[in-house]
């Protein structure tokens, strides 16, 4: 039982490594719009940083609206660091940590 857990959890992280892996090769260069940041507000709810031509762009996302809330005058340069760990990762870890702790 424990065996296949694994490997789910382990399908799981794949999955998430190649959806990264296919979000940074995908579309690039050649857009005209272009992702500069994302935070999530909610669990539905985001804030999201958008380049379009020499203009910089947040808008606020939630599920019926997309609505445009500053156009930045001077454009933002996002260092682009990944995390070590992502955040679904690292909570998931402390959420196991939580049941190993628990069962001794």
């Amino acid at each position: 039982p424990r065996v296949g857990l694994l490997l789910v959890i382990g399908l799981i992280f794949l999955l998430a490594w190649l959806m990264r892996r296919v979000q940074r090769i995908g579309p690039g260069n050649g857009q005209v719009i272009e992702l500069v940041g994302s935070r999530a507000l909610g669990p539905r709810d985001r804030l999201v940083l958008v380049q379009v031509g020499e203009e910089q762009i947040l808008l606020g996302i939630t599920p019926g609206r997309i609505t445009p809330l500053h156009v930045l005058k001077t454009p933002v340069d996002a260092v682009k660091t990944e995390a070590a760990t992502p955040e679904f990762a690292q909570r998931l870890m402390e959420l196991l940590g939580k049941d190993q702790k628990d069962k001794k």
